[in-house]
């Protein structure tokens, strides 16, 4: 429904008729709820993104500064 909606210029009414006769509210339902999971995937996308970047930055600086003047743990 959400693909329908998104590349054809039918209406809500009409798409519900051409998936098992739903309601045009149903129609909205599945487009809303599949466009708010599609934006959330992309924002955890970013989010590792980002965060795999914070930690190749770290790594980088962590070898610049050479041997930590801290020794591990026993």
């Amino acid at each position: 429904m959400y693909l329908a909606k998104q590349l054809t210029q039918r209406s809500l009414p009409e798409i519900g008729r051409r998936f098992g006769n739903r309601d045009h509210t149903t129609v909205m339902h599945a487009v809303s709820r599949v466009s708010r999971l599609h934006r959330r995937r992309c924002r955890l996308r970013r989010g590792r993104g980002a965060a795999a970047e914070d930690a190749g930055d770290l790594t980088r600086l962590a070898r610049a500064a050479g041997p930590s003047p801290i020794s591990p743990a026993a």
